[in-house]
């Protein structure tokens, strides 16, 4: 190994790019990161379900005015709704602010473990994936969470992301004085 001025310190051949977060050094963008986490999702999911229940609602008003004929729709509802939850998580995440609405109300974002922004693909592939892990894997996805110091649960493993504190990693500049 050649010694090239920098005794001691390592250096990164462009192969691969190292962690852009590191929970020794920034502890404070992974603090309270896996509770905000839950209570985000909660608030997703009443995000997500309050268009799909005015959706069924219209469709059992529209079945009764129609006779029962509007009814036909309620076929093609679920298959919507799932469609609607992959769309919001993935414009979401795909956003300026690479977070969901939950997300934004508890100062989260989600970012690749390198430090890029999320986009469309991964914030839908997030969403399918985390529905898939939970469905089989429950309790498995939590606990991952517990046991690392990024709080990365099962999924984001699988992905290369990370969730952190949004305040922390981009502080929000004080305004102007006027004196």
């Amino acid at each position: 190994m050649s010694d090239s001025g920098n005794s001691g310190i390592w250096r990164n051949d462009g192969a691969v790019q190292p962690h852009a977060y590191d929970p020794y050094l920034h502890p404070e963008l992974f603090r309270g990161v896996a509770t905000r986490r839950v209570f985000a999702f909660l608030i997703d999911m009443i995000v997500i379900s309050v268009p799909v229940i005015l959706g069924y609602l219209f469709i059992a008003l529209f079945g009764v005015v129609t006779l029962g004929l509007g009814w036909a729709l309620f076929w093609p509802a679920w298959p919507a709704s799932v469609i609607w939850a992959i769309v919001y998580y993935g414009a979401c995440i795909g956003g300026p602010s690479s977070a969901t609405i939950g997300m934004r109300v508890m100062d989260l974002e989600l970012r690749t473990w390198y430090g890029a922004p999320g986009y469309f693909v991964l914030g839908a592939t997030h969403a399918v994936l985390f529905w898939v892990t939970v469905s089989f894997l429950s309790p498995f996805v939590v606990l991952v969470g517990l046991f690392n110091g990024r709080r990365r649960l099962l999924h984001d493993f699988v992905l290369g992301t990370v969730v952190i504190n949004n305040s922390v990693r981009a502080p929000v500049p004080q305004a102007a004085r006027p004196y």
